[in-house]
């Protein structure tokens, strides 16, 4: 059956979400029950993560080559600038704590994550968001008029719609949020040369003037640099509906506009972000239009091919330019990988094209044809991937022992602060449980780290001795709180059981429950090939046990569980736990 997704109705979805978050949301410190005796709380050490696509085995690289996507599992909707010679890349992060993860790079090629925009619950009040809410669709710029980075993004929670902060120096904190005063989706700042500044977003077309479901408009206002704010009664409409109105196009969304030889051409994406989706372009003599389509659109995207074509790379758009000081323009984008079964557990990734801008307009070079895992080095590049600090891609391995003072910015929590739950030690990372499960719409007790591969092995070691039946520490695959698997150690009477749960729109069903003998320490581990995934435990660090068999990973796929969010590979514990052996 042909997926795609449908794009919900924004503005009533924004007018719930920012309504429920506004009564819901408070204090995370004293929303959150930590159980008393912390000394019985799991302790994690030894986290490995190993990829093992097929795609990466079949093409593996040459001297002069890089892979592509760049950022692999959950980073959606990446947004690009540069300030001399260093580029800034962020993405998506809905409820994921902190947000906005923000890299940094001097070649395109070796990127280095530096931390999170949100990184205070000053700044993310996502507390009691469904996973696919919170943060949409970053948009990173740098002024050089004012020698200022901004990050302006939607925040469907707390009652913050459309928001910007802004630094000096990107690696050393972000303002406090500066709430905007316009509706809509997907904002982006362009500022001219002139230094003028403006704000261009989707938004609902005028009231009584929708045409169809998926209908939405390209607005600009006048930003004001002094008060960053919009100018109220400057917004004008600069495209309705997309790029042809007589063909129905949905969803026109991401603007961003750029300036090249005096033109502004406007790119947005179009098609919703299913398979569907591409990138389309127009150009004006200003920047408040008329905007004038480019006759080749679009520019980017894999609709028109074989949906069983091998190495499948699709959903493409959402995209986001920067061009190099030499003068040559890449762009960044979202895409999938989907596994045998057209399941997209790993998310909506950071992919990467360089760009053919010599003519009018800028086309994504090989962006019209399926897409390939590998590109070209720039001249003078070498690709260091995984070293020197370096994010890894293609099939790697990442290891932790978790006794480091400060974690690694790729384990996020969900909804709050790690720091609420986590202390770190010699040992390990002790991750001390809420009085709530993986269930909750709430922050709940558990480290999570991106699934980046169709198929992978994930184990960690946890010391632990469940008190009661309350009690629960282990693993969860986590799609959202109504999607995900859980293998755990929990207690009934005296005796100790591991305990995998299914649970799929909200029911839970225990897979499988068996009792343990005696164990110091317990190794957990969970394997992914495609859609098949199985759980084990091990009592020597050696000999795995499998529990529950072979079981399928559709409901981490957003085919199955909806949103927008990748798998989760999460070392959780609860305090409230209701898996019963």
């Amino acid at each position: 059956m042909k997926f795609k997704i449908e794009k919900p109705n924004f503005l009533k979805a924004k007018t719930v979400a920012l309504t429920m978050s506004a009564l819901l949301s408070f204090n995370y410190a004293s929303s959150q029950k930590i159980t008393k005796n912390v000394k019985d709380a799991p302790v994690f050490s030894n986290f490995t993560y190993k990829g093992n696509d097929n795609i990466y085995n079949e093409n593996p690289l040459k001297p002069d080559e890089f892979y592509t996507p760049i950022l692999q599992g959950c980073y959606p909707d990446p947004s690009i600038t540069r300030k001399g010679e260093d580029y800034y890349l962020v993405n998506s992060s809905f409820s994921m704590f902190p947000g906005v993860p923000i890299f940094t790079s001097k070649d395109l090629v070796n990127w280095k994550q530096i931390g999170h925009v949100l990184d205070r619950p000053s700044q993310l009040l996502v507390e009691k968001s469904g996973v696919s809410h919170g943060i949409y669709a970053p948009d990173i710029k740098y002024n050089k008029n004012n020698d200022t980075f901004y990050m302006i993004t939607t925040q469907f929670a707390g009652g913050i719609g459309n928001m910007v902060v802004k630094t000096k120096d990107p690696a050393k904190g972000w303002s406090e949020v500066q709430k905007l005063n316009f509706d809509g989706i997907d904002p982006s700042l362009f500022f001219d040369d002139d230094g003028k500044a403006y704000v261009v977003h989707n938004d609902a077309p005028p009231k009584g003037t929708e045409l169809y479901n998926g209908h939405r408009v390209i607005k600009i206002w006048d930003y004001d640099l002094e008060k960053d704010q919009i100018v109220a009664g400057s917004d004008k409409i600069i495209v309705n509906g997309g790029v042809d109105l007589s063909q129905k196009p949905i969803w026109i969304e991401g603007p961003h506009i750029y300036k090249k030889n005096g033109k502004y051409y406007l790119m947005c994406a179009e098609g919703g972000t299913g398979d569907w989706h591409s990138e389309v372009v127009f150009v004006s003599n200003s920047p408040k239009g008329p905007f004038i389509p480019a006759a080749n659109n679009p520019i980017l995207t894999q609709r028109y091919f074989p949906k069983d074509r091998k190495n499948k790379m699709d959903w493409t758009g959402h995209a986001d330019l920067v061009e190099t000081p030499d003068g040559k323009y890449y762009g960044v984008f979202l895409g999938i990988r989907p596994n045998e079964k057209n399941r997209v557990n790993s998310g909506r990734e950071t992919f990467m094209l360089p760009v053919d801008w010599s003519g009018e307009f800028p086309v994504f070079e090989n962006g019209l044809v399926p897409l390939k895992p590998k590109l070209k080095l720039p001249n003078g590049v070498t690709n260091q991937t995984g070293q020197n600090g370096f994010f890894p891609n293609g099939n790697f391995t990442f290891s932790d022992p978790l006794n480091k003072p400060n974690l690694d910015y790729r384990w996020i929590a969900m909804r709050g602060p790690r720091e609420e739950f986590v202390s770190v030690s010699k040992d390990g990372t002790k991750v001390i449980p809420f009085e709530n499960n993986v269930k909750a719409l709430a922050p709940i007790s558990a480290l999570f780290h991106r699934q980046q591969h169709s198929s992978f092995d994930a184990s960690v070691t946890m010391k632990y001795k469940p008190k009661s039946e309350k009690d629960l520490a282990g693993i969860t695959c986590y799609q959202s709180e109504r999607f995900n698997y859980v293998l755990g150690i929990t207690k009934k009477d005296k005796d100790f059981y591991a305990v995998l749960e299914r649970t799929e729109k909200g029911n839970s069903t225990i897979i499988a429950s068996e009792k343990l003998p005696s164990y110091t320490a317990i190794q957990l581990q969970v394997i992914a090939k495609g859609d098949e995934y199985t759980f084990a435990y091990s009592l020597d660090g050696k000999n795995y046990k499998n529990i529950g068999g072979t079981v399928s990973g559709d409901i981490l796929s957003t085919n199955v569980a909806g949103g927008f969010t990748g798998s989760l590979i999460g070392l959780y514990s609860t305090s409230s736990n209701d898996i019963k052996p």
